[in-house]
């Protein structure tokens, strides 16, 4: 009788979906929670940078602020540019091809290869306080941190370059200051140039209409601005 047992299927399955339940659903619950902790850190370093930018900076003018759009995302405003910034609501896995696989960090641990994400994107200021929807805006980089607060950067801004060896990369404040500087310095960086005429030679009766409001022709930096990035990709 225990020999049956020991080999029911039934119970060596809930055996297994157990092990899962306990190495799995739970480490991604307590990644989400470290996650959505970091996050509420990054939006403290944004507000601390802002009022200090604002002493040096006392040109009203010079748009320095922020929105937050529910706990999970903030608009930061700086300059005419705006950063976005945006916690993931899931947590992923490194792909089995990633080279961070071959790592002693992760070979000795799975669960350090589970990671929650912030999404960066930038924006025109303009775009967003005009409701100009056709414009675009571009991710800059994603910052993906696990359990224990280790975490790489991938990107165009010297951040990915800065902060890819996961296993010596913590989370602790003086990086969330500097991941806020950076990411403040590089979209500041970048003008918005005028774009080709071929790009602008045409629009419609609708875009013309709008044209005494507010022009409301597509826009955005891609359009008018090479990334330092694409000179070194294309070299």
């Amino acid at each position: 009788m225990e020999e049956q047992e020991k080999k029911d299927p039934i119970a060596e399955n809930r055996n297994h979906l157990t092990q899962l339940l306990i190495n799995k659903s739970a480490l991604k619950q307590d990644i989400a929670h470290e996650s959505e902790l970091v996050f509420q850190e990054l939006k403290s370093c944004i507000k601390q940078e802002l009022e200090a930018l604002r002493v040096l900076v006392p040109d009203e003018r010079v748009r320095l602020f922020y929105k937050e759009r529910g706990d999970y995302e903030i608009h930061v405003y700086v300059g005419s540019d705006v950063l976005v910034f945006s916690l993931h609501q899931n947590v992923f896995r490194l792909p089995d091809n990633n080279p961070l696989w071959g790592t002693g960090y992760f070979q000795h641990d799975e669960r350090h290869g589970y990671f929650g994400g912030i999404y960066v994107y930038n924006f025109l200021a303009e775009s967003l306080i005009q409701n100009r929807l056709s414009d675009s805006g571009y991710l800059i980089s994603r910052i993906f941190l696990n359990n224990d607060r280790h975490f790489f950067v991938e990107g165009r801004s010297q951040l990915s370059s800065l902060f890819r060896d996961t296993e010596r990369s913590q989370w602790n404040p003086q990086i969330c200051s500097l991941v806020v500087q950076m990411s403040f310095a590089y979209v500041l960086s970048f003008d918005l140039y005028i774009p080709p005429f071929e790009l602008q030679d045409e629009i419609t009766v609708n875009q013309m209409h709008y044209m005494g409001e507010t022009l409301k022709l597509q826009t955005g930096k891609r359009l008018g601005f090479k990334m330092k990035s694409d000179d070194a990709e294309n070299a």
